[in-house]
């Protein structure tokens, strides 16, 4: 695999990003990883090495390098209530914004295949995957996001509003027990997206809680449905990239 580690630069700064793909056999189609709400750490950079070893070209940039350039619980002096002020500063506009900014400085990268791109988002990035796969109609081709929150809320800025804009596929993966993104919300959205025409799908997963999926999130991981997880991610990919 060739990793790196490089800052794409953006309207706001210099954002720290994680870039991995394989050594041979390029260009390669492009997956956008946006970090879940713990931060850009080790454990999703395998976990976006594992995506890449399938022939893609990944990258998973710090949504938080507004404010830091490194914070990830599990470092000396990350507390949760830190993370939850970081996370509360990004919106959905703002990944966007830093998504474009991503699509700009792909276009001079010679192993990142010019081409439809596939995004996915865990947890707190559930929304702006959501939310960039509606801004980027024409570019983005497979999004998915796995236990998911605010997908659907009060206000002018709840990424619901504009999913008739999807092209692509699009995919959320629920966990049975998510205080975060309740049954309830996930109904509301069904309901909505059944009147838009997209192409979605909506699977929950027996047994889960809010996190499931990440290996190193004791009492929370579920080996079965992570790798269901992967398998269907890796198959959303094939089929549209």
């Amino acid at each position: 695999m060739l990793d790196k580690h490089i800052d794409i630069t953006t309207a706001d700064g210099d954002m720290n990003t994680f870039i991995t793909c394989p050594q041979e056999g390029g260009p390669h189609p492009v997956v956008i990883f946006y970090m879940d709400a713990p931060g850009k750490r080790e454990e999703l950079h395998d976990m976006a090495r594992r995506i890449a070893t399938v022939g893609y070209y990944v990258v998973l940039p710090n949504l938080y390098y507004r404010d830091t350039r490194e914070f990830h619980l599990g470092m000396p002096g990350a507390t949760r209530e830190r993370m939850f002020e970081l996370m509360n500063k990004l919106s959905n506009a703002m990944v966007c914004q830093d998504t474009r900014a991503i699509f700009e400085f792909l276009q001079e990268e010679g192993n990142a295949l010019d081409g439809p791109v596939g995004v996915v988002g865990y947890c707190m990035s559930g929304p702006f995957v959501f939310a960039a796969a509606a801004e980027f109609p024409e570019r983005i081709k497979a999004s998915a996001s796995f236990h998911g929150v605010r997908l659907l809320v009060d206000g002018p800025a709840s990424p619901h509003l504009t999913a008739a804009k999807i092209q692509g596929e699009m995919y959320f993966g629920c966990a049975e027990t998510d205080e975060w993104a309740p049954p309830e919300m996930i109904e509301k959205l069904d309901a909505h997206l059944a009147c838009t025409g997209i192409d979605y799908r909506i699977e929950w997963y027996p047994g889960t809680e809010h996190g499931f999926v990440f290996p190193e999130r004791q009492g929370k991981y579920h080996k079965a449905s992570a790798e269901r997880h992967w398998e269907r991610l890796l198959a959303l990919f094939k089929r549209n990239l």
